[in-house]
């Protein structure tokens, strides 16, 4: 059952997010690079005017909750230079190849970052990682049935995630480090919450991994400005 916001008006609505596209007057490419571009854009918002908007066009992500038989999730620590820390994480990706599906690309980050497979796989979450200025969506997955791939079948790691630290903590110590403010990675915070809440609930939040995922980017700014 969808919940629903009293406004302070007296109405009811569902609590739940409403596509809108407010009328672009124009967009203008400052800066086109390897992963992400940047564009600058001139947006009508009615009675509120016309404002220019920056933008980082991003083409979305994945991230994994790669839980054990024994409750226990795994985590890796990586350097983020724009930081300067060294971040627990979870498994995660970007969405840069070609028309990869979602469950495809997360199946490749789990392998690459931590050389395991998954018989199971669920959705966890979706969200946006910085709306106020960021197109990139991300979605969670919930992997499960771990099992290690063969040493001669492994992904060869490089730069940052070369000789990345990887160890497995209990949910309930991953959610108490989130709580403290001990561990700040997005993707590890809001995949720990999710999968705390959902196995509070016997798991029934779940969604298929193969879910449809409205809110991914499937063309680049850039591209539809074109």
């Amino acid at each position: 059952m969808m919940a629903v916001v009293a406004l302070t008006t007296g109405a009811q609505v569902p609590l739940t997010d409403v596509e809108f596209r407010a009328d672009l007057l124009s967009r203008k490419a400052l800066y086109e690079g390897h992963v992400w571009n940047l564009v600058q854009d001139r947006v009508d918002l009615g009675e509120a005017g016309v404002v220019t908007r920056d933008l980082l066009d991003h083409p979305g992500a994945v991230g994994i909750i790669a839980l054990d038989d024994d409750g226990r999730v795994l985590v890796l620590q990586q350097y983020r230079h724009a930081v300067g820390r060294k971040l627990w994480e979870v498994p995660a990706g970007l969405m840069d190849h070609a028309g990869e599906d979602p469950l495809a690309a997360a199946q490749r980050e789990l392998a690459e970052e931590a050389d395991l497979v998954a018989g199971s796989w669920h959705v966890l979450s979706d969200f946006y990682t910085s709306p106020g200025g960021s197109t990139e969506p991300l979605r969670v997955f919930l992997a499960r049935d771990l099992a290690p791939i063969p040493e001669h079948d492994r992904y060869e790691r490089g730069e940052e995630e070369l000789d990345m630290p990887t160890g497995w903590v209990p949910l309930d110590d991953l959610v108490a480090a989130v709580l403290a403010a001990e561990v700040h990675n997005p993707t590890l915070v809001v995949g720990a919450l999710a999968a705390f809440a959902s196995r509070a609930g016997g798991w029934s939040s779940l969604r298929p991994g193969d879910v449809p995922w409205p809110e991914q980017i499937k063309r680049r700014l850039i591209e539809d400005a074109d």
